[in-house]
């Protein structure tokens, strides 16, 4: 079992299970206190280092205490902002910080906030624990003030944008200057403000260089505008079970390294290309050349043994000049993938292990209809980009695919299978919308986009953890499409390839940006990079099995 992906309701379950079962409230806290020390540890030496922690009135509060407790106990000066007051003689966590004499003030005894302001003006690191997943709400009243206090004092830092009139600016240098002096801002759970749910993001809230949420992360971490605020996020263990029934029937699941690494298949020394799957792509048109040639490299780079790339004959000159790897079924169509073709191609459908049909196939309905006219004769089956179109304007798509399909639309695409407009579509939950539709039609259903999701026909999901716009480009579905139809055709089941083929994909976009910044790539480098992000997870197995030996 993975790591879940909790809303809040599931959460709130989860520690009462835990509770119930003997791992306490109180252990639960402590455990993740310690998590946020540690996670600030590691990134940064906090020795002689002045922390601020805010302070919130709940348990989010509590979790704040105990991590100022071990970052002063690790050498930093740690002082603690109290939005409410607490009782010592209630507050085990709160007294803690007392005994050790460590500076704290309640909000309601600083005027002015000029305690706060002084603090943030020499902070180098803010602890966010002020609300917790619990906030479905505006912030408003004293805790708006208090946060919009934090604005201003960190405006009055030396070195921020405000003091910044008389900054030296090099008019030649290529290399941008330093960012102004603010400090790290590390949120427990979720910055304050952030709606754990909808992604919501409260225009008072603090965005975060780092967040340590504890147990899963919650949906909305995953959801824009919130996922914008969240910094790099890390998944704390605070001792609740897997096994427990409420955190067992959580359906999301997030895909990590870990995730990808376990559905990597076996090479073996002696395997040959037909052990690592042939795959047929039918693809491409007189107006789109590129994308065949895209999913090949997309499906070699992935490790397909064999690639055949069934394209009409205006195309396949130019494809086989820039990929001779592969070869090139002589379908009849000279422009356009047409019903003959699909009668051509399903003679010799047995000898694939897989197929992808529609990226760059332009308007093919009878390409299309004869190929789901004999289903049954289909290997395992991916559909994308053109091919979705298409299924889109026809009679009981879903039930004509071979079982499992995998389709892998991007939002408009998406909208059109479901017969919708894109702005309805924009409006519902991506995750419950790809599950629910997976269900329905009895695919499996890739939603692309930034934290893309898989979803499985019996309900299951997988949210990938990849948000990059290095793969903003045209073609980068075309790889993607050909990184899956190859781990399908190497013998993963349908939802596995989707998974681990849009994990691959995303892990180069992450790769990519990375090495080359944000913009720039090229689609047929995203091939490249999926090789390399092949290659680390292979070589993160293999220091496994070193280190267990």
């Amino acid at each position: 079992m993975g790591i879940k992906v909790f809303r809040v309701a599931e959460m709130v379950a989860a520690e009462q299970a835990a509770d119930a079962a003997g791992h306490s409230y109180a252990q639960m806290m402590e455990m993740a206190g310690a998590a946020v020390a540690r996670a600030i540890q590691q990134r940064w030496d906090v020795a002689g280092k002045e922390v601020l922690v805010l302070v919130g009135p709940g348990n989010n509060g509590g979790d704040g205490l105990v991590a100022g407790r071990y970052l002063a106990e690790a050498g930093a000066s740690v002082s603690f902002y109290l939005y409410r007051p607490r009782d010592p003689e209630k507050d085990e966590n709160y007294a803690a910080v007392e005994k050790m004499d460590l500076f704290n003030v309640t909000a309601a005894n600083d005027q002015r906030y000029r305690v706060l302001r002084l603090r943030l003006r020499s902070a180098d690191i803010i602890v966010d624990a002020l609300l917790g997943t619990g906030v479905d709400r505006p912030i408003g009243g004293e805790l708006a003030t208090l946060l919009r206090q934090v604005r201003v004092g960190l405006q009055e830092r030396p070195g921020s944008a405000a003091g910044s009139a008389l900054a030296l600016t090099s008019v030649a240098a290529v290399t941008p200057s330093p960012e102004s002096d603010r400090p790290v801002v590390v949120a427990v759970d979720v910055p304050s403000g952030l709606n754990s749910d909808t992604g919501a993001l409260d225009p008072l809230a603090l965005p975060a260089t780092l967040t340590v949420t504890f147990a899963g992360p919650k949906r909305g971490h995953f959801i824009f505008p919130g996922a914008a605020a969240v910094g790099e996020l890390v998944v704390a263990d605070i001792g609740i079970r897997a096994d427990l029934p409420p955190v067992a029937a959580v359906p999301v699941q997030l895909a990590t390294a870990e995730t990808a690494r376990a559905l990597l298949l076996p090479r073996p020394q002696d395997g040959h290309k037909g052990t690592f799957g042939t795959v047929l792509v039918a693809a491409g048109s007189s107006h789109y050349w590129g994308a065949p040639l895209l999913c090949g490299l997309g499906a070699y780079r992935a490790g397909a043994g064999l690639v055949a790339l069934a394209v009409p004959r205006v195309v396949r000159p130019v494809a086989a000049s820039r990929l001779p790897e592969a070869t090139y079924p002589p379908v009849p169509a000279d422009e356009d993938l047409d019903e003959a073709s699909a009668v051509m191609l399903l003679e010799d459908a047995g000898r694939y292990d897989a197929m992808l049909v529609g990226p760059g196939l332009g308007q093919a309905p009878g390409f299309v209809e004869a190929l789901l006219a004999q289903a049954e004769r289909l290997p395992p089956l991916v559909v994308d980009a053109d091919g979705l179109n298409t299924l889109a304007v026809l009679e009981n798509w879903a039930s004509r695919l071979p079982r499992q399909t995998i389709l892998t639309p991007h939002p408009g695409e998406m909208a059109r299978l479901m017969g919708i407009t894109l702005s309805e579509l924009k409006e519902r939950d991506r995750v419950e919308l790809a599950r629910e539709q997976a269900q329905a039609w009895g695919h499996v259903v890739l939603l692309k986009g930034a934290y893309t999701v898989v979803a499985a026909p019996d309900g299951e999901a997988t949210l990938l953890p990849f948000a990059t716009p290095a793969l903003s480009t045209a073609g980068s579905g075309d790889v993607l499409a050909g990184v899956i139809v190859a781990l399908l055709g190497q013998g993963l089941a349908p939802y596995e390839a989707a998974v681990l083929g849009g994990y691959l994909h995303g892990a180069a976009g992450a790769i990519a940006e990375e090495l080359a910044g944000k913009s720039g790539l090229l689609a047929h480098e995203i091939a490249e990079f999926v090789m390399i992000a092949l290659r680390r997870l292979t070589e993160g197995s293999k220091a496994g099995s070193s280190e267990a030996g």
